[in-house]
C-alpha cells in the first residue's frame, strides 16, 4: 500500500495574530463598539441611562401616584422606610412600611411626624390606583407597586403640597430626559447642513453663516433664554409649551455642532479621493451624503453626546427659574424650585433628591461621551 504523507503549509513570517488582523479588516463602527466595551465607565454610564429611559418610558406604570394627586394630611412628610422587622421582632419576608402620625416638637413646635409601630402597611405589586394611558394608548390603572388600603407610600418623602416626590421624579423625568435628547437631535440635523454647506462651498455661502453664528454665540446664555422664553404666550398647552422649550435649545445648541462640521468638510473637501468623485462627475449632495461624512461621523455623534448634559442643566435651570415647564406638568427643574427657600433646604433636605437624578444624568452623559471620545480613534493604542 502507498503511504501518502500530507506536509503542512508553513506559516508566513510575520505574520499577524488573527485579532490584531481583524483590527484591520472590521469596519470603523465595529471597532468603536469594541474599544467602547472596553471602557468601563461608558459601559456603567450606557446601563444607568438605558435604566433611566426605561422608566421615562414607563413612568406612569412605575409611579405609585399621578401628577395630580395630593394629600393634605401629609405637607412636608419625610421619605418612609421599607421594614422587615417590626418592633416586637418579628421577620416578615413581605416589607412593609408604618403608619405616618404627626405631631409637634416641643421645643420648636414644628409639625413633624413619627411612626406609629401599631399600625403597618405590606408593600404589594401591581396594585390598582389611579387609572392612565399605558405608553400613552393603553386604558389601564395597575401600578407597579403600592401599599395596603388605607396606607400611603412615599420613598422620597412629600412636597409642600402633600405630593409624593418619587412619583413626581419619574414623571418628571419623562420631560427632564426627552427635551435634551429632541433638542440635540434637532440641533445635529441643523448643524450639520448648516455647518456642512459653509465647510464645502465657503467663499461669499461661509462668511455669511459663520457671521450668523458669532451672533448667535454672542448673546449671553441665560439672557438670550430668558427673552425666547418671554416670547411663549401664558397659558399655553403643556404640549405646546414642550414643543417650544425643544425649539428654543434647538435654536441655541446647533451652533456648536456647525463649527465641528464646517472644519472637518474644510479639511476633507481637498483630498484627492473627492476630487476624483467630482472628475467624475458625481453631485455635491451625494459626494457629501457618500464620501465626506462616513469620515468623520463618529466625531459628530461624540459631539452630540457631550452636548446633551448642556442641555439637561439648562432646561433644568429654565424650568428652576420659572422660564420653561409649568405646572401642572414637572420636571426636575420645577421640582427644584422649592429648593429655592433656604428654610425649606434646611428643614426639609429630602427635596433636593431630584438634585442627585440631574448630577447622576449628567455624569454619565459626559462618562459615556468620553468612551465615545476615546472609541472613534480605533486604531490608537
Amino acid at each position: 500500500m502507498k503511504t501518502i504523507t500530507i506536509f503542512r503549509k508553513p506559516d508566513i513570517v510575520g505574520r499577524k495574530p488573527a485579532k490584531q488582523e481583524d483590527a484591520y479588516y472590521s469596519s470603523q463602527w465595529r471597532l468603536m463598539y469594541q474599544r467602547l466595551k472596553k471602557h468601563k465607565l461608558a459601559r456603567i454610564s450606557l446601563v444607568i441611562l438605558s435604566l433611566f429611559y426605561a422608566a421615562a418610558l414607563f413612568a406612569q406604570f412605575l409611579a405609585p401616584y399621578g401628577l395630580q394627586s395630593y394629600d393634605s394630611k401629609y405637607v412636608n412628610a419625610p421619605p418612609m422606610g421599607l421594614h422587615f422587622v417590626n418592633a416586637d421582632g418579628k421577620f416578615h419576608l413581605r416589607p412593609f412600611v408604618y403608619e405616618l402620625k404627626s405631631g409637634r416638637d416641643p421645643v420648636t413646635f414644628r409639625k413633624i411626624f413619627v411612626d406609629d409601630e401599631t399600625i403597618q402597611y405590606s408593600l404589594r405589586f401591581f396594585v390598582e390606583g389611579e387609572s392612565y394611558k399605558f405608553l400613552g394608548l393603553i386604558p389601564t390603572s395597575t401600578h407597579l407597586f403600592g401599599v395596603e388600603q388605607p396606607g400611603r407610600l412615599f420613598l422620597f418623602g412629600t412636597d409642600g403640597m402633600g405630593r409624593d416626590l418619587f412619583s413626581r421624579i419619574v414623571l418628571g423625568s419623562q420631560i427632564s430626559l426627552s427635551i435634551p435628547l429632541i433638542g440635540v437631535a434637532i440641533s445635529f440635523v441643523l448643524g450639520l447642513m448648516i455647518g456642512g454647506v459653509s465647510g464645502y462651498f465657503g467663499g461669499w455661502i461661509d462668511s455669511v453663516i459663520q457671521r450668523l453664528i458669532e451672533i448667535i454665540r454672542s448673546f449671553p446664555t441665560l439672557p438670550l433664554w430668558m427673552a425666547l422664553s418671554a416670547a411663549i404666550p401664558p397659558r399655553i398647552p403643556v404640549v405646546t409649551m414642550y414643543i417650544y422649550i425643544v425649539i428654543i435649545f434647538a435654536f441655541i445648541g446647533w451652533t456648536d455642532l456647525a463649527r465641528v462640521a464646517r472644519g472637518k468638510f474644510i479639511s476633507l473637501k481637498n483630498e484627492e479621493y473627492v476630487m476624483a468623485a467630482k472628475i467624475a462627475g458625481v453631485s455635491d449632495a451625494k459626494i457629501i451624503v457618500k464620501h465626506l461624512l462616513p469620515g468623520f461621523i463618529s466625531y459628530l455623534v461624540v459631539a452630540t453626546t457631550l452636548a446633551i448634559p448642556g442641555m439637561i442643566l439648562g432646561e433644568t435651570a429654565m424650568s428652576f427659574l420659572g422660564l420653561g415647564i409649568r405646572s401642572p406638568a414637572t420636571s426636575w427643574g420645577v421640582l427644584l424650585q422649592e429648593a429655592q427657600q433656604i428654610d425649606n433646604v434646611a428643614l426639609y433636605p429630602w427635596k433636593l433628591i431630584p438634585l442627585g437624578f440631574v448630577i447622576i444624568a449628567v455624569l454619565t452623559f459626559n462618562f459615556l461621551g468620553d468612551g465615545l471620545r476615546d472609541a472613534a480613534d480605533p486604531y490608537k493604542r
